[in-house]
């Protein structure tokens, strides 16, 4: 209990245990509220609170790390802070939780817990006078002396600071205003202090323990801005101590005898130019230079001291000399090698890609074995929006070296990495020798994005030019035209990207190591957006989770109707056209929580306000509006109807459908081969833009149809196993705007015929692919993981793939391979069974031998 002039607080007060930090009185502190107990005394006293005496709480701080939180309530430390809550904000995502904004009143002590459930309620005793003030007398006696030390060094710290923040000048007036044993507290709260360091004046519950702590804290901040000040007044008084001097003008005599006025300026331009040149020099001597390079530039450095500055190799010469002294010859950062610290960066920034991380964490650990391990080549291969290049980021950032993007998609002049010769006007290095002045280390991370888009023109092949780069036994002695001088690249771990190996040379490709990147999951996108893509997004728009909450189920719609990639970059802009229709509500009037005053003046301010209407009522607003949780309709809103709705069964309810499985740069693909037949004289017509080997594909199909049409019951029109006999056949593959070609759809075509000539149904969630033979024998075929992801996608809940492609199987993840049901096949007959339902009859070798009779 307090002094019976003053105001007192409830001697029992509902208690908010506190890890965010220590509210101290006449502070203002922010603190989140998301435990059981502090939700339910939220809940109970604060929104339902009919007067601003039932608003005060007692707020204790906790050392306990509140994720280990449990039912057991925790030992409460000794002296807490009674406060009242003058703002609360609710919200439900990512979890329901309030923020309360606390105004500090003055100190207690608990004397007993009178309940621990729902939430704590102790029975406090108050320790510090809300109204009364310390004694004129007792100030000017005993604490007179501590008094007057603290507030000179509160005056000399404020002194400091910069007087023209409208901040700093109004606590300086609070300082002359306010009484002495209300400043320990506030200043306090907004020098640099840990949160132990605020226990201490937290605990200190008399006036001269409370001065003798802050004392110390107050001279060690004004030592730091003296120090702080002493490192910037060096620069200063360089600035005052510049002068203008007028050029002095000279006689000089002419054999003639004439006089002439020069101005100094010329003399003075040669002079700075001579101390230049020896700068330059003195650089080249401390560059570090292997031999070679270091002969080359001092023999540069001496044809340029006697080369009039007129000439225009001058500037050349002086150029190609400060490029070798910037070059890092000798310069290089340490590597990371913290594998588990390594593994656990990797893992926050990307989700998934299992094995690029295993190849970067091998060559860490190769590292730690070996020091001068030669860079590796690596070549990211995959379709656009997997995360290729953001990989390659990462990998610098867990190395801990240097990044340099080289954009090669494009690039046709083998200069850009080799650079011009120094005899050309308007030369310059190559973008390797440039990049490495870029990052300004011997070994950072280089990153060729796009190597499978190089172009080829009259100025020479760069992929070519890449040969000596990107091999390992060479590139230690990689020169540059514009150097002509050997450096070394050996250091340096090379990252290539890639949408197909297609149309990389052979030679370039086989200097490289080549990791698949496929595309994700549906369950990975949904995790990738969560992690990585919402919190994106919500922040380049502006955005609080607050303000706009996308479920799950919401995301999983997006994936599934909205988006069908391998990568997830036309998903991030779904998300972001879902935030920039919420921005517009937020803009047009809903409620958006503004920033947290700064300590300290508006602090004491809203204390004394608080102070004047203690003993009034008043109502408490309830948590502003929730928010704008994103749901179907929502979605159908803002993204316009699905993209993706129709059914796979609606294109396959007729004969002469069926659904092959194809591989493009931009990932796996579900692909309609449709057939048709009528009378004409056996011709086969082909339509949507196909390649040479998938023609190839349909001959052979319907000639091993022709060969077997008897053992499998195949007929025409007119029921003659020639299925050719006055018939013509169409085969349409449908998209045809879209250029097809290989070998893997020749079972889908088989099957397409055979459904046609036999009248039977394929199986509406069946995809397949294989190259056939003329004998009927399925061979294997490439892509598997990216044709069953895309099959995945699509809904297709079977797959017929070659029985020499099994091992591929293990590089499906094992949710895909959990929902797709795969049958081996080694011959067309184990196809047209799996293909339909019961299966494909056949003809006995006996019932056609007797046929035959």
């Amino acid at each position: 209990m307090s002094d019976k002039t003053g105001i007192r607080i409830p001697s029992r007060l509902p208690l908010l245990l506190t890890h965010e930090g220590v509210l101290l009185p006449g502070c203002t502190m922010r603190i989140s509220v998301d435990t059981y107990r502090n939700m339910q005394l939220v809940k109970s006293r604060l929104l339902r609170g009919t007067s601003l005496k039932s608003t005060i709480i007692g707020v204790i701080p906790n050392t306990r790390d509140p994720e280990h939180d449990t039912d057991e309530l925790p030992a409460l430390h000794r002296v807490g802070t009674a406060g009242i809550a003058v703002q609360v904000v609710g919200s439900n995502w990512p979890k329901p939780h309030y923020t309360l904004l606390i105004t500090g009143l003055c100190r207690f002590r608990t004397l007993q817990l009178l309940k621990e459930r729902p939430f704590a309620v102790g029975e406090v005793e108050q320790l510090d006078q809300l109204e009364q003030h310390a004694s004129q007398a007792l100030l000017e006696g005993e604490l007179g002396e501590l008094g007057e030390q603290f507030y000179k060094h509160a005056v000399q710290l404020v002194d400091m600071l910069d007087m023209s923040v409208p901040v700093v000048a109004k606590l300086r007036r609070l300082l002359d205003s306010l009484p002495k044993e209300t400043l320990p507290d506030m200043l306090a709260s907004m020098i640099r202090t840990s949160n132990s360091e605020k226990l201490q004046i937290l605990d200190a519950v008399g006036l001269e323990e409370r001065f003798k702590k802050l004392i110390p804290l107050l001279t060690r901040q004004i030592e730091g801005l003296k120090l702080l000040q002493k490192t910037r007044k060096p620069r200063q008084d360089e600035d005052k101590t510049v002068v203008a001097i007028r050029p002095i003008r000279k006689i000089g005599h002419f054999p003639g005898g004439q006089f002439s006025l020069d101005t100094a300026e010329e003399a003075e331009e040669e002079d700075e130019d001579s101390d230049d040149i020896a700068l330059l020099e003195k650089k080249i001597r401390s560059a570090s230079m292997p031999e070679p390079a270091l002969k080359v530039c001092v023999k540069e450095i001496k044809r340029l001291k006697k080369m009039p500055q007129s000439m225009p190799e001058y500037a050349l010469t002086r150029n190609y000399l400060e490029l070798m002294v910037e070059l890092p010859w000798n310069k290089s950062t340490t590597d990371c090698l913290d594998i588990h610290a390594a593994r656990v960066l990797l893992d926050s920034d990307h989700y998934a890609m299992e094995k690029l991380k295993k190849r970067v964490l091998e060559y860490l650990a190769v590292r730690q074995l070996k020091n001068n391990l030669k860079g590796p080549i690596l070549c990211f291969v995959g379709p656009p929006g997997v995360g290729k290049t953001s990989v390659g980021r990462s990998i610098a950032k867990t190395l801990g070296r240097e990044f340099h993007r080289i954009a090669l998609g494009g690039v046709c002049d083998q200069s850009d990495i080799r650079g011009h010769r120094r005899t050309y006007v308007g030369s310059m290095p190559g973008r390797i020798i440039n990049g490495l002045k870029v990052v300004g280390v011997a070994n950072p991370v280089f990153l060729l994005d796009e190597v499978d888009k190089l172009g080829k023109s009259l100025q020479g092949d760069p992929a070519a030019a890449l040969l000596e780069v990107l091999d390992p036994e060479q590139n230690h002695g990689f020169t540059d035209h514009y150097l002509n001088v050997a450096f070394d690249l050996s250091q340096v771990l090379f990252i290539a990207t890639a949408n197909t190996t297609a149309t990389i040379p052979p030679a370039l490709l086989d200097r490289m190591e080549v990791l698949q990147v496929p595309g994700y999951t549906q369950e990975e996108k949904i995790e990738i957006a969560h992690r990585h893509l919402i919190p994106k997004q919500l922040e380049q728009h502006g955005l609080t989770p607050q303000q706009i909450h996308i479920p799950q189920e919401a995301t999983s719609d997006i994936v599934s109707r909205y988006t069908r990639e391998a990568g997830v970059r036309a998903l991030e802009r779904k998300f972001g056209a879902i935030c920039r229709a919420v921005a517009v509500k937020v803009a047009e009037g809903n409620k958006v929580t503004k920033t947290d005053p700064p300590p300290g003046p508006e602090a004491a301010g809203r204390r004394e306000k608080v102070l004047e209407s203690l003993n009034s009522p008043a109502d408490l607003s309830l948590p502003p509006e929730m928010p704008i949780v994103m749901d179907r309709h929502a979605l159908k809103d803002i993204l316009g109807p699905p993209i993706f709705e129709m059914q796979v069964s609606e294109r396959l309810s007729q004969p002469g459908v069926a659904i092959g499985l194809a591989w493009t740069p931009m990932g796996g693909e579900i692909m309609f081969v449709e057939a048709s037949r009528m009378e004409g004289e056996g011709q086969l017509t082909l339509t949507g833009q196909l390649g040479d080997v998938m023609k190839e594909s349909a001959h052979l199909a319907i000639s091993w149809l022709r060969s077997n049409a008897k053992t499998y019951h195949l007929t025409n029109a007119s029921g003659s196993f020639d299925l050719l006999d006055n018939t013509d056949i169409h085969l349409h593959f449908p998209a045809g705007a879209v250029t097809k070609d290989g070998p893997s759809a020749g079972v889908t075509i088989v099957t397409c015929l055979a459904s046609l000539f036999s009248g039977r149904l394929v199986r509406s969630d069946l995809a397949m692919t294989g190259e056939i033979t003329l004998r009927g024998l399925v061979l294997p075929v490439g892509g598997i993981k990216d044709k069953a992801l895309a099959a995945h996608r699509a809904g297709l809940k079977r797959i017929i793939i070659p029985k020499r492609n099994e091992k591929d199987l293990e590089e499906i993840p094992a949710t895909v391979r959990a929902d797709l049901d795969f049958v081996m096949a080694g011959c067309l007959d184990e196809v047209l069974n799996a293909a339909f339902d019961g299966g494909f009859p056949v003809t006995s070798r006996h019932d056609l031998l007797n046929s035959k009779l």
